[in-house]
């Protein structure tokens, strides 16, 4: 299935009545993991951003747009990496990595966590949810955190650690968590990949050496086991997940040997995809078009610019046409669906300002122009 974007006809286009934000308000940009645009119960979308000050915030103002109010700033100091994503109650949570400075040696290293209960609503505080090493040296080695929300809303926090293994701490039951448990593995590469099913497994991926690994729950909120490897070598920091059947994923990365974006689902082949993705996960969606069930990739290129493409989901087989959005990003782009059911692509402009397009009504993904929010 081709795309067709409205690129070309309006860069530095303006949704009526708004002002472009002044360039770079708020400080630079930094990549942000997760899921970074999310559809809240109210029907409205919300895009993040990072900066060296904290989290930026825009808000749809009704369902469906197009006005967006923002960037609101929520102070948060030291992070490293922030990543995002969504539980089925539509609760949105925050990891983060904080490296705090001490004058007494290594800087002090932990995950924290915040929730956004509602659209537009204030964040919760951050609370620290420790590190998985006591040992300050090692401690600053513990990886960028990764999460996903089962069906019961129970969080699941994933860091690579220090010797290379991946380590779990969840929320249990009750709302208090779990300690840190050593999922293992060897040879761990930040830019973990989880996955939460609509029937409430969760399903990890992380590349390392000559091997992806994978930890899948049998039953919702069991414990997560090691499955066998999956012998291919994955370019860290690329993997993405994506729920393509009821209790199936499958996985895209970008392959080191060619360059392109190649699709799996466990005991099957490598399917490759092509496109020249830069050093970051692709983003992925489900939704339909034209009546059909399709999934849905965007990503940007080495030099930050934007690619789209979507076909039959599980169908990768029968082709894959990347289609140039004429977009610029700072940063990976992200895809959702609007109250509208329309696909939604946001990106994040050289001058920090949001740029989102829209779905439109033609047949195939054909794109509006994007615009600044």
């Amino acid at each position: 299935m081709r795309t067709r974007t409205g690129r070309g006809t309006a860069r530095g286009g303006e949704l009526p009545g708004t002002e472009r934000p002044p360039a770079r308000r708020h400080g630079a940009r930094r990549a942000l993991g997760g899921r970074w645009l999310v559809l809240g119960k109210d029907g409205r979308l919300t895009a993040y951003a990072r900066t060296d000050e904290g989290l930026l915030r825009w808000t749809e103002t009704s369902p469906g747009g197009p006005a967006w109010a923002g960037p609101d700033l929520f102070p948060v100091p030291h992070l490293t990496h922030l990543s995002v994503t969504q539980g089925a109650d539509t609760y949105v949570h925050f990891l983060g990595r904080r490296e705090v400075p001490r004058q007494d040696g290594p800087p002090a290293v932990d995950v924290v966590h915040a929730i956004q209960y509602q659209t537009g609503r204030p964040v919760t505080e951050w609370r620290s949810l420790g590190n998985p090493h006591g040992d300050r040296e090692r401690a600053g080695r513990v990886g960028v955190p990764a999460a996903a929300v089962s069906a019961s809303g129970r969080v699941y926090v994933f860091v690579r650690n220090a010797g290379g293994g991946v380590m779990l701490r969840r929320e249990a039951p009750g709302g208090q968590w779990e300690r840190w448990h050593d999922l293992k593995g060897s040879g761990v590469h930040d830019g973990l990949a989880a996955v939460a099913h609509a029937s409430g497994r969760i399903e990890l991926l992380a590349g390392g050496g000559d091997n992806a690994m994978r930890w899948c729950q049998h039953e919702p909120d069991g414990e997560l086991r090691r499955e066998l490897n999956i012998p291919v070598r994955t370019v860290p920091g690329t993997a993405s997940a994506l729920e393509t059947a009821p209790d199936r994923a499958t996985y895209y990365w970008a392959d080191p040997e060619a360059g392109g974006i190649v699709a799996h689902r466990p005991g099957g082949w490598l399917i490759p995809l092509g496109g020249a993705p830069a050093a970051e996960p692709v983003s992925v969606l489900r939704a339909p078009v034209d009546g059909y069930d399709c999934t849905v990739l965007a990503h940007r290129d080495a030099g930050g610019e934007v690619a789209l493409a979507a076909f039959g989901t599980e169908n990768e087989q029968s082709g894959v046409w990347w289609t140039p959005t004429g977009e610029h990003s700072e940063a990976a782009p992200a895809l959702a669906r609007d109250a509208l059911g329309r696909v939604v692509l946001a990106v994040q402009d050289r001058d920090g300002s949001l740029r989102v397009a829209r779905q439109t009504g033609e047949p195939g993904l054909a794109m509006t122009p994007a615009v600044s929010v």
